[in-house]
């Protein structure tokens, strides 16, 4: 584990102890009746519903273990509580334009709610780490793997309480 906090959102956390729950509560005992099943028609060398059941049965302990890490070393920040919101900080949907005024929103979630693609960054990536702190106007250097570049912070809002 890292020696950084686990921050995380209330809905990211909600969304980790629902796929917790349904894996361990729904999918978990359904495989391991199916495997019961499988086990008891035979040879298990050949038994496809066995073999693959016990696959499936490995990657669900696996990733439950994991689920078990990453809430038990969460940090639940609730955005909408931020006391100064001219600054960003966790949570903030930030707006920033690069040298060549391409607007881009974001906002800087905890690493295991991130989603490029839908506009969540994670608080520990290059870009969120050189937007931490700054306020309206502010110019950032980021180092991208595709090189270095600027941007400037023109909008900054957080969710209602």
């Amino acid at each position: 584990m890292s020696e950084h906090p686990n921050y995380i959102t209330p809905a990211g956390f909600a969304a980790l102890r629902a796929e917790y729950d349904q894996l361990f509560g729904d999918e978990r005992p359904k495989l391991v009746e199916v495997i019961s099943w499988a086990a008891g028609n035979g040879d298990r060398s050949e038994n496809g519903d066995y073999i693959y059941g016990r696959q499936r049965l490995r990657q669900i302990d696996r990733r439950l273990g994991w689920l078990a890490k990453r809430m038990k070393a969460a940090k639940v920040i609730d955005p909408a509580a931020a006391p100064d919101r001219s600054r960003v900080f966790f949570g903030a949907t930030v707006t920033i334009a690069d040298e060549d005024d391409k607007n881009r929103t974001m906002t800087l979630v905890g690493d295991d709610e991130a989603d490029a693609g839908k506009g969540r960054v994670g608080w520990g990536s290059p870009l969120a780490r050189a937007l931490r702190g700054s306020a309206i106007g502010d110019l950032r250097r980021v180092t991208l793997p595709a090189g270095e570049k600027e941007y400037e912070v023109m909008a900054i809002t957080y969710p209602d309480a």
